[in-house]
C-alpha cells in the first residue's frame, strides 16, 4: 500500500516538451509548483515534497526545460523567460489547477515572480528562495557596490565556452560553486548526475544567454499582488541584503520576509527543513487546506511581516 506521502517520479507531457517530475500528495489536493534553480534539479526539494503531502497538497517539482531530457530543444531563444513561465503554466495544466501556488529558488525563483506578476490571476500565493523580485535585483546591481561581483557568473555565462569551461577537471568549477553556496557532496553528485552531461548543462547555462531577448525583462517587472514570502540567508554569496531588503517595495499584498541567520545560497540543501516550516504556514494561511508546520530544528529566522 502507498502511503499519502509517497514521492513518485513521472513525465509530464506539457507545452510540447516532456517533462521528469516528483509528484507526492492527494489528486485533489490544491497544486503547489515547485520550481528548482540553477545548478540543480527537483531533487532540491526532496524535503518539502512528503511534508507538502502529508498537508494536504498535491506538490509537483519538475526538472525544467533544458533539465528534462524530453525537454530540450536546440537554440538559445528556445529558453527565452516567457518561455519558461509558459511551461510552467502549462504543467499545472496538467493537473487541471486553474490556481496554484508557486515556490521558486534561484532561477526557479525568478519565473516564480514573473510568473506571480504577469499571470496573477493562476496564483493563490507566491514563496521564494533566494531571488529578490528582478527590478530589486536590478537596481541592487545599480546601487550596492558589492551585487556586481556577486553576479559575476551572469556575464560569464554570456561565453561560448562557459559549458566546457564549467566542466572542465571532471566539473570541478561547477562542484566549486556549489559547494561555495553551502550544497553538501552528496547533494552536488545527485545535481551533476543530470547536469554533468554536457546537453543539459549547456541548456541551463541557455536560460542566462536568453534573457537579453527574452519579453520579460527584470528591470519591467511589475510589483506583485498575491500572498508573498521570500526568504533569504543572510549568508548568501549571490544575494546581497540590499536586494533582498528592497524586494518589499515591489509586493502590494500581503508580504513576509524572513530572513535565515548563517545560511548561504542553496537553502534546501545546507538546511534541509529550515525552508519547508515557513512554506507550511504560509501556504496554510493563504489557501484552502490545513498545513502543519513542523519544528523549526533551530534555525534562527529574523522575521518580517507586513
Amino acid at each position: 500500500m502507498t502511503s499519502r506521502t509517497d514521492v513518485s517520479t513521472t513525465a509530464i507531457e506539457a507545452n510540447g516538451h516532456r517533462f521528469t517530475a516528483d509528484v507526492a500528495g492527494p489528486a485533489d489536493g490544491e497544486l503547489v509548483l515547485l520550481l528548482h534553480g540553477f545548478p540543480q534539479t527537483r531533487h532540491t526539494w526532496r524535503a518539502e515534497l512528503p511534508a507538502l503531502a502529508a498537508a494536504g497538497f498535491r506538490a509537483c517539482a519538475p526538472d525544467q526545460r533544458g533539465y528534462s531530457a524530453g525537454a530540450r530543444p536546440e537554440g538559445i531563444d528556445s529558453y527565452r523567460t516567457e518561455l519558461l513561465v509558459a511551461d510552467a503554466l502549462a504543467i499545472a495544466d496538467s493537473f487541471g489547477a486553474e490556481r496554484f501556488h508557486v515556490v521558486g529558488h534561484d532561477w526557479g525563483g525568478a519565473l516564480a515572480w514573473f510568473i506571480a506578476a504577469h499571470h496573477a490571476e493562476r496564483v493563490y500565493s507566491l514563496s521564494v528562495i533566494s531571488r529578490p523580485h528582478a527590478a530589486a535585483f536590478v537596481a541592487a546591481m545599480r546601487d550596492d557596490p558589492d551585487q556586481p561581483h556577486r553576479s559575476r557568473h551572469h556575464p560569464a555565462f554570456q561565453k561560448p565556452g562557459a559549458t566546457d569551461n564549467l566542466l572542465a577537471d571532471n566539473a570541478a568549477p561547477l562542484r566549486r560553486a556549489m559547494a561555495h553556496g553551502g550544497v553538501p557532496d552528496a547533494d552536488i553528485d545527485a545535481y551533476l548526475a543530470t547536469l554533468g552531461e554536457r546537453d543539459a548543462l549547456d541548456a541551463a547555462v541557455n536560460w542566462y544567454r536568453a534573457i537579453g531577448s527574452s519579453q520579460y525583462q527584470p528591470a519591467e517587472t511589475p510589483p506583485v499582488s498575491v500572498p508573498t514570502m521570500f526568504v533569504w540567508g543572510n549568508q548568501d554569496a549571490t544575494v546581497g541584503r540590499m536586494a533582498a531588503e528592497n524586494t518589499a517595495g515591489f509586493v502590494t499584498g500581503p508580504y513576509r520576509f524572513a530572513e535565515l541567520g548563517g545560511i548561504n545560497h542553496f537553502v534546501t540543501d545546507e538546511a534541509p527543513g529550515a525552508f519547508t516550516g515557513l512554506l507550511l504556514a504560509h501556504l496554510a494561511e493563504h489557501g484552502g487546506a490545513t498545513a502543519r508546520q513542523p519544528a523549526s530544528k533551530g534555525w534562527a529566522i529574523l522575521d518580517s511581516n507586513q
